[in-house]
């Protein structure tokens, strides 16, 4: 009777994690506003609820007060809870920086953005 274990070999355990010949990510588009509340919106039928997560190249790293971080959870678990909106806390800031942004290019010295960080 052997007592030792079975364990697999270096080439099962490094083996590459990508394939060799990249695949192209579907563009996607932006979705209205109203799209992304309505449930229909959310994934195909039959094929269950799109999670709405996309791979992104860059990251930064950002960091929040306690009450700011309880704040964003208080806000996700509202997506949830009233609008049925599953999403993670980074794509909840994603979307808010977009927003900010594209109020700062329409609006310039009167968008929201300016005036926050004018007052700091």
């Amino acid at each position: 009777m052997n007592r030792r274990a079975s364990l697999p070999g270096a080439n099962e355990l490094f083996r590459p994690t990508k394939n060799p010949a990249p695949i192209p990510e579907p563009a996607v588009e932006p979705e209205p506003d109203n799209a992304a509340a309505s449930p229909a919106g959310r994934g195909a039928a039959g094929s269950g609820p799109a999670s709405g997560r996309v791979r992104h190249d860059h990251k930064i790293t950002v960091y929040f007060s306690e009450e700011e971080l309880l704040a964003l959870e208080d806000a996700n678990l509202e997506l949830r809870r009233t609008h049925g909106i599953r999403v993670d806390r980074g794509r909840i800031v994603r979307v808010a920086v977009a927003q900010a942004l594209a109020d700062l290019q329409a609006n310039g010295a009167a968008a929201f953005l300016v005036s926050e960080l004018d007052e700091q």
